[in-house]
């Protein structure tokens, strides 16, 4: 089997919780990314569609987009983009908002085109001194726009992902998604990608017997049944509540191993993809994708 039909997982059965990671895609989407993705024994992918610390917006490379696609397709792989770091609905500066709009518009229509189905953008902050509900506000303004165009089958979900409670966070604790969701008219295209190290950085004690489980049922308690759609599974270099976003190997960290485990026993994630953002290089990420099979019932 050569490279351009190898896909990262044998295609099959698809088990309850998907496990992969954030890949690096410098030098092509299909030929780098899910060659790294194979290595990993990759079971779900991440990737970004543009610098994720730039407003660059590329036009990405057909060739290599049809390959991403039928592969991912060919092996049961569920895709995710992630939006770049910068945007921010909240921002006081006009210039940030009209970028931020163009750049998610951009990774929503990159995801189209690789058959991703999601996109996940940080919840950003109130910048300037202004009000939550004047950020929100804004969000409303900028953001729903974008949701309503998303009227494709194949469109992707836009997955918001909380913070870990820095500065004017608009959305780090689990019931911080009501107002979002609110905001945003709980559009069907909304959902949610709960980071493991943010939400306890933030302050959701995520060990000891019902810790996971109790922040899950808080999760769809606010938000509703079905709309966590993606985990990031990070352990924790911090404590419960430092409001630090510095993410260790799973099992190494301050969350452990065992919450992880009772994550994918919770019916809230059932059929969800876990993907790691961890540290440690191709080496470090796959013996976290390892472990995590390992914890998954």
């Amino acid at each position: 089997m050569n490279s351009s039909t190898r896909t990262p997982a044998t295609a099959g059965a698809v088990p309850r919780n998907p496990i992969g990671g954030h890949v690096p895609v410098a030098g092509g989407l299909a030929s780098v990314g899910l060659s790294y993705a194979e290595e990993l024994k990759a079971e779900a992918v991440q990737v970004f569609v543009a610098n994720p610390r730039g407003w660059a917006t590329p036009p990405g490379n057909p060739r290599q987009d049809e390959e991403f696609r039928e592969r991912c397709a060919a092996g049961n792989i569920p895709a995710y983009v992630h939006a770049p770091y910068l945007i921010n609905f909240g921002s006081h500066t006009e210039a940030t908002v009209e970028k931020s709009v163009e750049s998610l518009r951009h990774s929503l229509r990159r995801a189209r085109a690789i058959g991703a189905l999601g996109v996940v953008v940080h919840t950003g902050s109130a910048t300037g001194g202004r009000e939550r509900a004047v950020a929100l506000a804004q969000v409303r303004t900028h953001m729903l726009p974008l949701l309503d165009e998303l009227t494709h089958d194949d469109d992707p979900f836009l997955l918001l992902e909380s913070t870990a409670g820095q500065g004017s966070s608009l959305c780090s604790r689990t019931w911080d998604f009501g107002p979002y969701f609110d905001a945003l008219d709980h559009h069907p295209k909304l959902g949610v990608c709960l980071d493991t190290c943010h939400i306890f950085a933030a302050g959701h004690d995520l060990t000891g017997p019902a810790g996971m489980r109790q922040t899950l049922d808080l999760l769809v308690e606010t938000v509703g049944e079905g709309r966590l759609k993606l985990i990031h599974a990070n352990d924790s270099k911090d404590v419960v509540g430092a409001h630090k976003d510095r993410h260790e190997n799973i099992g190494s960290g301050h969350i452990g191993a065992d919450p992880f485990r009772a994550l994918m026993s919770h019916p809230a994630t059932e059929n969800v993809p876990l993907v790691i953002e961890t540290p440690g290089g191709k080496e470090g990420h796959a013996a976290d994708v390892a472990r995590l099979k390992e914890l998954r019932p």
